[in-house]
């Protein structure tokens, strides 16, 4: 019989990715599930599921775009329920802190009768160079409709290390981990060390979030990812999450990622650096 693999869903995106690895250096064979990957695996497309699953043994369940999205319980009760029916019954979930229709997917893979655990992010690090802020920051004018609300930022590469702990440790099933930075925020903050740490001029400014969104869509970007943006600028970040927890140091035995270290080794690469 071959070797059982892990499914790390969203294995080309900012925690699959580095999950992945992770699983790659202790020696787990991996299958990499995305759409560009073969066998193909598309949340919107069932029938892409099955081939994906087989000789599967545990999954990485990563949600795109994001279970805040209309749909996204429907789809995670199938896909778990159909794992669980395959005999893959161990699932770790990750999840979003604070967001309300996440936690109704959370509940949709646990009634699955997996062996689950949860995983619950804050805002990532890594959203300021690998995702939608990347190219606002490169520009060196960020307008978010966020003023002075707090958010305990947290590296996509702590999520990942905790990922892989549940992925491998059954100590962790039926478990719920809130993940957090070592400390509380404004985005004007994290800006600033940014430029601080690119040494470089970035602005912020907090815009009302009908302009914000007029924003996005001039860009193209499309209407159902409009509104999740909308949904948690305004109703994630409301001040709901302003407050840390030791999950991290409780799965890891260490103290979560630092974001000026984040800060001054991503402006190393010279990511946010204007182009010549």
């Amino acid at each position: 019989m071959s070797q059982k693999v892990t499914l790390v869903l969203g294995g080309t995106g900012k925690t699959g990715r580095r999950v992945a690895d992770r699983l790659r250096e202790r020696g787990v064979a991996v299958r990499i599930g995305a759409r560009s990957a073969s066998p193909s695996f598309d949340w919107t497309d069932e029938a892409t599921w099955t081939p994906a699953l087989e000789n599967v043994d545990r999954i990485y369940v990563c949600y795109q775009p994001d279970l805040a999205v209309p749909g996204a319980v429907d789809v995670i009760a199938k896909f778990s329920s159909l794992a669980v029916r395959t005999g893959i019954k161990r699932l770790v979930l990750l999840s979003g802190r604070g967001e309300d229709e996440a936690e109704a997917s959370e509940r949709a893979l646990q009634a699955s009768g997996a062996d689950w655990t949860v995983i619950r992010g804050s805002w990532f690090f890594e959203n300021f160079d690998e995702g939608f802020l990347a190219d606002s920051v490169v520009s060196g004018s960020v307008f978010l409709p966020v003023d002075e609300v707090t958010e305990p930022f947290v590296s996509c590469d702590d999520i990942a290390d905790v990922a892989v702990e549940a992925l491998l440790d059954d100590a962790h099933i039926g478990k719920v981990y809130a993940l957090t930075g070592p400390r509380l925020m404004t985005f004007a903050q994290a800006v600033a060390e940014i430029a601080a740490a690119a040494n470089r001029r970035i602005s912020y400014q907090a815009i009302p979030v009908s302009d914000f969104a007029a924003h996005l869509k001039a860009d193209g970007v499309p209407d159902d990812y409009v509104e999740l943006i909308r949904y948690l600028f305004t109703s994630v970040l409301d001040g709901r999450n302003s407050s840390m927890t030791s999950d991290v140091e409780r799965v890891l035995g260490r103290r979560p990622r630092e974001f000026a270290d984040y800060a001054r080794e991503t402006a190393a690469t010279g990511v946010w650096s204007l182009a010549a």
